[in-house]
């Protein structure tokens, strides 16, 4: 759908958003229904788009569907996704398929119809600015309106007296491999672009895939399943110690809940550093249906004698890389545990090296005067999703997707985007529009209070025994 120009209030707004993901598509959909608030949503691009690279057939989603925009605060918004199923006429459908796990796709596809009906969206608006007008105590929002071909047309300035940024990831590619994906020639992209260049991955004599989280798993199958048997010719490299599967066990899970995620908010900070670091398995391993996939189609390949022609080696660390020629690339690489060296040649690479939060230096950079930062120089997020302002800014700066140094892994999941927006919508009204639970898992995070140890009791002297006793 495409989305008209809009004209600017006078008067400031209550809520402006920058950036239009998944998270603040949840904020936008939970704030509709509060008539007290005026939100508008701004994003650069020109319409609702969600990992359309990664949106290969037959990946599903890693959380259950229940996991939308809405329902986890809300069953009855009108933006669920049954919603979404009931005004395409295909509940029935979606109840006799049984499926707890929808496609990645049709995820995408349910976003889209949100963003498509949802008001207060402004695509084609890159914000380039936001600054404190402490005269007016509100925040200036400057934005550049973009046409069709992306070039800026126009220029124009909203007022608000808060703020919520959720500008979302970056793809993020090793420093070792940069000039292998900016140079023209052999192609090495990231994941985050597999669709767009499957065909030529597919035409290429060998392939190499590097990365062992979710979406390097779903490549490797991908191209897997459509290379000729015998003459697959693909390395996957990883330089985790194993393709691991996610921890998926429903204890585990409960890492993902509002309990956790306060708790790990209480804990300093070089705890909640090592704590991140640690515990990557719970966010960045393999989904088990996929691992077991890929199991399946390399067995099927042996069936009648002989091994696949693919190579998967985890613990490896690419040093450097450079092209050979035009048409080829070499990797350079150590094995972690042999310390061990070697060469790759490969004519194709597929970077499934995950994703880092975007900076929000530029955008906030009129406000860093203004920020309170950790030891890292990171901003400081309180309980409430709030950057940590000094008090002579009297508006709040919220963050989405930008907290995990202070929120810990359920940060960047999407069945904790309702229960965020939610605590955000709480937190600007005032009020409890959307209550929340109190307790959201059966694991007790941390002591509640401090233990109470006995005082030591002096001992009773024993009694002698008789003698003949």
């Amino acid at each position: 759908m495409t989305h008209p120009r809009h004209h600017e209030p006078e008067s400031p707004r209550d809520l402006v958003g920058i950036g239009i993901g998944p998270f603040n598509l949840s904020l936008a959909a939970l704030a509709h229904p509060l008539a007290e608030l005026d939100t508008a949503f701004y994003e650069q691009r020109p319409g609702f788009d969600w990992h359309p690279g990664l949106l290969i057939d037959g990946t599903t989603l890693q959380v259950p569907f229940l996991a939308d925009l809405v329902t986890l605060a809300d069953p009855t918004s009108p933006w669920s996704f049954l919603g979404y199923l009931k005004a395409r006429d295909r509940l029935f459908p979606f109840y006799f398929a049984e499926r707890f796990h929808i496609q990645r796709a049709e995820y995408d596809a349910y976003c889209r119809w949100v963003a498509g009906n949802l008001p207060g969206l402004h695509f084609g608006h890159q914000v380039d600015a936001v600054r404190w007008n402490p005269a007016r105590e509100v925040f200036e929002v400057d934005f550049l309106l973009l046409g069709e071909d992306g070039a800026g047309t126009s220029t124009g300035r909203t007022c608000a007296r808060n703020i919520v940024v959720g500008v979302g990831t970056a793809p993020y590619v090793p420093e070792t491999l940069e000039p292998l994906v900016e140079a023209p020639g052999v192609p090495v992209i990231h994941a985050a672009d597999y669709l767009r260049h499957r065909e030529a991955f597919l035409a290429a004599e060998h392939i190499t895939v590097i990365g062992a989280g979710q979406s390097g798993a779903e490549v490797f199958l991908d191209l897997l399943r459509h290379r000729p048997a015998g003459r697959e010719r693909i390395h996957w490299l990883a330089r985790t110690e194993a393709f691991a599967p996610m921890e998926y066990s429903k204890l585990g899970l409960e890492h993902f809940t509002p309990d956790y995620t306060r708790y790990f908010h209480g804990l300093a900070e070089p705890v909640r550093d090592r704590l991140i670091c640690a515990q990557w398995q719970l966010h960045k391993g393999i989904d088990t249906d996929t691992i077991a996939a890929v199991h399946d189609e390399l067995y099927r390949r042996s069936l009648h004698g002989g091994w696949p022609d693919a190579v998967l080696t985890p613990g490896v660390h690419v040093r450097t890389a450079g092209r050979v020629a035009t048409t080829m690339v070499e990797l350079h690489l150590e094995h972690v545990q042999q310390g061990t060296r070697s060469r790759l040649t490969t004519n194709a690479v597929v970077l499934a090296t995950g994703y880092r939060e975007r900076p929000l230096d530029r955008i906030l950079a009129g406000l860093d005067r203004h920020l309170s930062r950790d030891t890292g120089g990171r901003p400081r997020i309180d309980g409430q999703f709030r950057m940590v302002l000094d008090r002579a800014v009297t508006g709040s700066v919220y963050v989405q997707n930008a907290e995990l140094h202070t929120h810990g892994v359920g940060t960047p999941d999407l069945g904790l985007a309702a229960w965020r927006s939610a605590t955000i919508l709480n937190s600007l009204t005032g009020k409890d529009p959307y209550p929340l639970p109190r307790r959201t898992a059966f694991t007790t995070f941390g002591l509640q209070e401090p233990a109470q140890i006995p005082s030591a009791r002096r001992a009773e002297p024993l009694a002698p025994l008789a003698d003949g006793r």
